[in-house]
């Protein structure tokens, strides 16, 4: 069984950071495709960046130059460090885990994977 638990989300001023942490059990994740994802109410669920098992990174191009994705294989966790925060980026961020090994972009936007629960992140004065 597969879990993932998002941490780390809050509210916090324009300008301001948070991290995230998306702690995994039930897998190695060192050969997944992990990313992070964002939502909020009436839109669709967006991929905001990605961490390959080559060790490449994908960034969508509204977070490109202020957040960063990482990833501790030994900890099983995937990591987003997000600066200069907007109002735009408020969303319900969850943490993604491809389905099958050795997978793509693609494939992780496509396929089913595992899902954690989500965490809020509220960027407001």
């Amino acid at each position: 069984q597969v879990q993932l638990v998002e941490s780390g989300g809050g509210l916090v001023q324009p300008g301001g950071s948070l991290s995230l942490s998306c702690a995994t059990s039930g897998r190695s994740i060192s050969s997944y495709v992990m990313g992070w994802f964002r939502q909020t109410p009436g839109k669709e669920r967006e991929l905001v960046a990605a961490f390959k098992w080559n060790g490449s990174t994908y960034y969508a191009d509204s977070v490109k130059g202020r957040f960063t994705i990482s990833r501790d294989n030994a900890k099983s966790t995937l990591y987003l460090q997000l600066n200069s925060l907007k109002p735009e980026d408020t969303a319900v961020y969850y943490c993604k885990v491809d389905q099958n090994p050795y997978g793509s972009i693609a494939s992780l936007q496509r396929t089913s994977g595992f899902w954690g629960q989500g965490t809020q992140v509220t960027v407001s004065s």
